[in-house]
């Protein structure tokens, strides 16, 4: 009986580890199935769009196309189809897709340091801040990472300005926006918006925070007479809403009422600056200096997080350490990609090729058929065309018709396709991209 009660004993100890691992089987068949299936070929475009679906939150409702290498004006999907990129990332990529120069710098910069938090000075901080400030003419930089964080900061100087500069009585500062503005989907951001789908179902929101028509100088002036307004912060052109390009004068305006009203004066040119609209800044248009300039996406030419709020020493020195900051602004690696990313705006002359194609752009798009494409309004290469809406045809449409014709644009507010390029395109990427959409529109 012990002999066998042992031999059993050694039987199921042999046994253990095939029981053991049949166990754990289960739960890493699937995964390592899928693991070497990626191995052995690339997902389709469809295997793409489910993985996104299962894994990924659902906040973004994306043009389907799956997409794996940019270069230039150009993107690839996973099938090797090309595209020309007419979206750039909503302008973060105005310098083009992966652009040598600024992957130099990144790749430099990173085999060597790459964070040091705000703790410690770091070697390569203080360039960026003299060589942006000194580009831009204004005394400080506070250096951020994303665009909406580059609002938020502006707010913030805003108010500690109102308090402690202007004399506003603790915690009654306001601040007015623009009807159909978009600086991001903060808390503080969507308390600003007038669009349901960034701001509903997220209350309460953040006290002092007014509107005014856009483009509407009667009711700024108004709106300003109130003492207790700390700033004016507006798109000197508004993208996310359509594109929609104030009247000429309305900066300069702008900037007269805020400094006869002791008001400051925020321009976000997180979408329109550098170059975008054919000069640096969109408010050169007017040859107009706001108190404060929010930058962001093409501040890295997409290759990074980058942004930064600049203004002079009367409002940017009212805020003390410990006040604002965040760990990742103001990298040595974020600041070596801006640097690059700036220099190429420069030396490749930008805002110049914007300016002249973005002209030549327009004269192509206002030839198409009036009774589909009812508006054509933009400024250098930040453009949109609004689509007349049927049964047939929309706007998400004709953008699914675009992208199988070999060009990705994206809809905004329904009607609305936003048409933006990297700023490195030439004439003849003009005409062919214009006939591409000229003959999509035509398919109707």
């Amino acid at each position: 009986m012990e002999g066998l009660v042992s031999k059993l004993s050694r039987s199921l100890s042999r046994a253990a580890p095939i029981l053991i691992r049949s166990v754990h089987s289960g739960t890493r068949t699937a995964s390592t199935a899928a693991s070497k299936l990626t191995a052995e070929r690339p997902l389709t475009s469809e295997e793409v769009y489910a993985r996104e679906d299962k894994y990924g939150a659902h906040n973004y409702h994306p043009l389907p196309v799956a997409l794996e290498k940019g270069e230039g004006l150009y993107m690839w999907d996973v099938e090797g189809n090309r595209y020309y990129d007419f979206l750039s990332a909503y302008s973060a990529v105005n310098q083009g897709h992966c652009h040598p120069k600024i992957i130099a710098a990144l790749t430099a910069q990173a085999s060597k340091l790459t964070l040091t938090s705000r703790a410690f000075y770091n070697d390569v901080l203080g360039a960026y801040e003299e060589f942006i400030t000194t580009m831009f003419g204004y005394d400080k930089v506070l250096p951020m990472n994303t665009g909406v964080e580059g609002g938020e900061t502006a707010c913030k100087l805003a108010r500690k300005w109102a308090y402690n500069v202007k004399g506003v009585p603790k915690n009654q500062a306001k601040i007015i926006f623009a009807d159909g503005n978009f600086w991001g989907r903060t808390m503080a951001a969507i308390s600003s918006s007038t669009d349901p789908s960034s701001y509903e179902g997220f209350g309460p929101y953040m006290p002092g925070f007014e509107l005014v028509p856009y483009n509407d100088i009667s009711a700024l002036e108004k709106a300003l007479q109130d003492p207790n307004v700390a700033a004016f912060m507006v798109e000197p052109i508004q993208g996310e809403a359509g594109v929609v390009v104030p009247d000429q004068g309305y900066l300069t305006k702008v900037r007269e009422l805020c400094t006869k009203h002791n008001v400051l004066w925020i321009a976000d040119e997180v979408q329109t600056g550098l170059a975008r609209t054919g000069k640096r800044l969109a408010v050169d248009h007017e040859e107009v200096r706001p108190d404060m300039v929010i930058l962001g996406k093409a501040l890295s030419g997409g290759i990074y997080p980058v942004s930064a709020v600049l203004c002079d020493d009367e409002v940017m020195l009212t805020i003390k350490p410990g006040e604002h900051g965040s760990t990742y602004g103001g990298n040595p690696l974020a600041c070596r990609v801006a640097i690059a990313a700036l220099e190429v705006m420069e030396d490749e002359n930008l805002a110049e090729n914007a300016e002249r194609m973005g002209k030549l752009f327009r004269d192509e798009l206002r030839k198409l058929p009036k009774d589909i494409v009812t508006l054509v309004r933009g400024k250098g290469l930040l453009n949109a065309i609004v689509i007349k809406e049927t049964k047939d045809y929309d706007a998400w449409k004709v953008c699914l018709r675009l992208r199988d014709n070999g060009l990705l644009a994206k809809p905004t507010h329904g009607d609305i396709i936003r048409l933006a390029p990297p700023l490195i395109i030439n004439e003849q990427e003009v005409q062919e991209c214009a006939d591409i959409i000229r003959q999509t529109i035509m398919s109707f």
